[in-house]
């Protein structure tokens, strides 16, 4: 096993995978779900460099020992993580500071609100939704810690925060090592057009989700299912996308995700995910972006 070091200094804008990608087969869904070894070992079957694992709760209590033994399955495959949480409590983010620091992990993306429980925050503590004045209060404590590991902090669009608030937390901060994750799917549920929220954030982003989203009639014609597509074939404007943020040319790693439902069995629900993640690949490779 390879020695655990500070983070890779490898700025190369690269395409990754999410554990959102392979989240039915990491899920107990499945007879035999993959652990965070096998997620290693297929991004690298995959032909990719850069797992990131965002929101997978078994991290978070993974102690030294094992974190080092992941980082070191992944150095000897020539796959580099990233990690992600949700919230932005001091302990929970020093946690993935420390995460990050074990995993060689130059990126740690979150999100400003924590869902219920919160192990960061005592025996099943409540949620935390912080104003936009607390945000920025904990954060510009916080991020100096981040600068000094070399490690930014990528805080998501999403539905429950207007993306101008969140816009407003990383302006008053001001810290090169605190930005946006850009994920413009998310903030349709809160009404916000993608190509809007895609060129408000732009200049502050550090991360790139991407997955195609789509609508579709329920049956009978009665309302919508807002849900994931297949790369290429949903609402996505990845072109648009590219050119506003321009990930090659600033180095911004683009993570795939997916937004899968539940396809009836384990083995149709995962051999889709795979053609998914498969199309997924080839589509960004074709757009010569990373």
């Amino acid at each position: 096993m390879s020695s655990v070091t500070g983070p890779s200094t490898d700025s190369r804008s690269r395409i990754g995978l999410s554990t959102y990608a392979l989240f039915w087969e990491l899920s107990d869904r499945v007879p035999d779900p993959l652990s965070l070894a096998d997620a290693v070992d297929r991004t690298r079957e995959l032909g990719l460099g850069l797992l990131q694992i965002c929101d997978y709760a078994p991290l978070e209590t993974l102690d030294e020992v094992a974190l080092k033994e992941l980082r070191g399955h992944a150095d000897a495959r020539g796959v580099a993580l990233e990690v992600g949480t949700k919230g932005i409590r001091p302990a929970r983010l020093r946690r993935f500071l420390h995460i990050a620091h074990l995993l060689g992990a130059t990126v740690v993306r979150s999100m400003l609100n924590t869902p219920e429980p919160d192990i960061f925050a005592g025996t099943g503590g409540p949620g935390h939704a912080p104003s936009v004045a607390e945000a920025v209060t904990i954060l510009r404590e916080l991020i100096g810690e981040y600068e000094e590991a070399g490690v930014k902090l990528a805080l998501e669009t999403y539905e429950q925060v207007p993306t101008a608030d969140l816009l407003a937390v990383v302006r008053a901060v001001g810290s090169p090592n605190l930005g946006i994750c850009s994920d413009p799917a998310n903030s349709v549920a809160a009404l916000e057009n993608p190509r809007a929220v895609v060129e408000s954030v732009a200049p502050h982003v550090l991360n790139m989700h991407i997955k195609d989203f789509a609508f579709a009639r329920q049956d009978g014609w009665v309302g919508f299912v807002y849900s994931g597509a297949p790369m290429g074939e949903g609402l996505l404007d990845y072109d648009h996308l590219a050119a506003a943020i321009r990930p090659a040319e600033n180095n911004i790693n683009q993570i795939i995700e997916h937004w899968l439902p539940w396809q009836g069995t384990p083995e149709e629900t995962v051999r889709i995910e795979r053609r998914w993640t498969d199309q997924a690949i080839e589509y960004l490779r074709s757009k010569g972006n990373a």
